[in-house]
């Protein structure tokens, strides 16, 4: 059955009444991308208490230099990206991707095994799952924005990105629980089967989602180029290595979202350091810290799954698509001062648990909605850009400024509450994207 109309005049009866608004013909592919996006973070989160575990071992002092050499590896990974998905078409290019990160862990899996150089091996661990669980996700929005049009996003991306916090729920249990029975090299294990399971689901979504109702953005408003393949959605996007860049730099709107990307991950590098230094200082047993990590990712993913599915589309729906956008830089601003006012672990931990939820449940599937108003290269490429080189930039820049603060004296709650301004910038700019894609979807 053919999906519904972008605008439809009234929800259907009792559409009101349901958490979540899967209308026929969509409920297959939703279906599909809530088991796709289950299996990469059950994977990706079997690893993350394990990496936070090797950033703690090598230093807090060092973990500039961790964040740093993860955005230089971005640097030759996007390019990579962009010149595959420009040659090859999507139902390809996403398996193709995704065994590359395969092959990595599997190697990552022989040398822990064998038991080769490693310090060296933990260092080059923290920075490969760095790449790794941003650059799959990553490439999971950029196929779903380009299945999905903005009304469906909308309605669906909330349940949708609940399938990614049912999977962080189930990869620390997983972890926590055969941590003790099978080793790391088993945790490697279990998380290369789970990234296999991803790509086989991807391919049924591509196989299953609806066709898209929205017209090609062209003209004018058009965030896209030539080559972008718009009208033939399995086919390559067109582009090189640096269209990414390219298209984001043309773009006044992309680069209002490469902007939102920035505020995010700048404001929250900081409090991550904030909380990286008091554990480091309170907590010198490594069992300890390796719980705390899985105890704080676990309440983070409950009350993520908890509130996606209901909260994001009741948000949009009684507030609007804005008020999703502003709700994270109003709670990343009330935690900077909460901090600055008392800097104890207890605050930083749950001011850095509270954002991450709202940044899962609310902030993450808006921000997906606003790729849906453009062209296939820049759902493609400059959203690969944005979510990963513009993201660890912004990582790699706050965490030099937070070691220079650091270095200077300055203590965790005169940090937070120089960061705080940052967070007035945010929402200003958030109220010019939402009125830009407001008129891009009008447009279409």
């Amino acid at each position: 059955m053919a999906a519904a109309p972008d605008h439809p005049a009234d929800p259907a009866p009792g559409a009101r009444a349901r958490l979540v608004e899967i209308r026929p013909g969509e409920r297959r592919a939703v279906g599909w991308a809530f088991a796709y996006f289950f299996a990469l973070l059950a994977g990706y989160y079997v690893l993350r208490a394990v990496r936070e575990e090797m950033g703690i071992r090598g230093g807090v002092e060092r973990l500039h230099e961790s964040f740093l050499a993860t955005f230089l590896v971005m640097l030759l990974a996007v390019p990579a990206w962009s010149v595959l998905v420009g040659r090859v078409p999507r139902a390809r290019a996403i398996p193709i991707v995704y065994r590359v990160f395969l092959a990595f862990l599997v190697s990552f899996l022989a040398l822990v095994t064998l038991g080769v150089a490693p310090p060296l091996v933990a260092r080059a661990f923290y920075v490969w799952v760095s790449v790794y669980g941003l650059f799959v996700v990553s490439v999971f929005w950029s196929y779903v924005a380009d299945l999905f049009s903005s009304e469906q996003g909308r309605r669906l991306f909330g349940a949708i990105a609940a399938g990614g916090s049912a999977g962080a729920i189930a990869g620390p249990l997983l972890a926590g629980s055969l941590a003790g029975l099978v080793g790391v090299p088993g945790l490697l294990a279990m998380s290369a089967v789970l990234l296999e399971v991803a790509t086989v689901c991807a391919g049924a979504l591509g196989r299953t989602a609806p066709p898209r109702h929205d017209a090609p953005t062209t003209g004018p408003a058009a965030v896209t180029s030539a080559a972008s393949g718009d009208g033939q959605p399995g086919a390559p996007v067109g582009g090189g290595a640096l269209a990414g860049l390219t298209l984001t730099l043309r773009s006044p709107y992309l680069l209002a979202i490469a902007g939102l990307m920035l505020f995010t991950t700048s404001t929250a590098t900081i409090v991550y350091f904030q909380q990286a230094r008091l554990v480091s200082e309170l907590l010198p047993d490594s069992a300890v810290r390796l719980r705390l990590f899985s105890a704080v990712d676990l309440a983070v993913n409950v009350l993520s799954l908890a509130l996606q599915s209901a909260a994001f589309a009741r948000l949009v729906r009684w507030l609007g698509l804005g008020a999703a956008l502003a709700f994270h830089p109003l709670v990343a601003l009330l935690g900077l001062l909460a901090v600055a006012a008392a800097p104890a672990l207890v605050v930083v931990a749950a001011v850095q648990g509270l954002r991450r939820v709202t940044h899962y449940s609310v902030e993450r599937p808006a921000r997906e909605v606003l790729f849906t108003v453009v062209g296939r290269d820049a759902r493609y490429q400059a959203k690969s850009f944005i979510d990963t080189i513009v993201y660890r930039g912004g990582d790699a820049l706050a965490a030099q400024g937070a070691a220079a603060l650091a270095a200077a004296g300055v203590g965790l709650g005169g940090t937070a509450l120089a960061a705080a301004p940052l967070c007035l910038a945010w929402l200003a700019l958030v109220a010019w994207v939402w009125r830009r894609h407001a008129a891009l979807e009008a447009a279409r």
